[in-house]
């Protein structure tokens, strides 16, 4: 397999996890780094940036949907999405740095959106949550090699 190859399916997989599919992106940088054929650092800045793009598509969700909120297949009951909302309110921009918790994190980066967190905090906050949680999972990854 080719190296773009490799670093492309780590983004697909950082990516979809961070939009409303249920997937995990962790087991693909996991057993990329115990590989040991790919840089670190490249992995690391690969599966952070699919993860926020992936988190930036479900704020633009999130920013278009909320016209939506009164149709019949609407996914979510206008309660749930009004205590979403206030939740937000509540806790503000700074919930975005739970962004990388399996669960409530995309729902957080939709809701975001909704209530048009501005995007260039939006990319900060989530940036830094993404990442730390990559570099924490790398570090006990090495931790469990050595």
């Amino acid at each position: 397999m080719t190296d773009l190859a490799v670093y492309a399916g780590l983004f697909l997989a950082a990516f979809a996890a961070a939009t409303i599919f249920p997937m995990q992106s962790e087991a693909a940088l996991v057993a990329l780094i115990l590989a040991q054929k790919y840089p670190i650092a490249a992995l690391i800045a690969v599966a952070t940036l699919g993860n926020v793009l992936g988190s930036t598509v479900n704020w633009l969700l999130g920013a278009g949907i909320e016209r939506f909120r009164d149709r019949r297949w609407f996914p979510a009951s206008p309660s749930t999405l009004d205590k979403a909302q206030r939740w937000y309110r509540r806790y503000g921009k700074w919930s975005l740095l739970l962004s990388w918790m399996p669960v409530i994190g995309d729902p957080i980066t939709v809701v975001a959106g909704v209530l048009r967190e501005p995007l260039p905090m939006f990319l900060l906050l989530v940036t830094i949550a993404k990442t730390a949680r990559y570099v924490v999972l790398t570090a006990v990854t090495l931790g469990v090699m050595s």
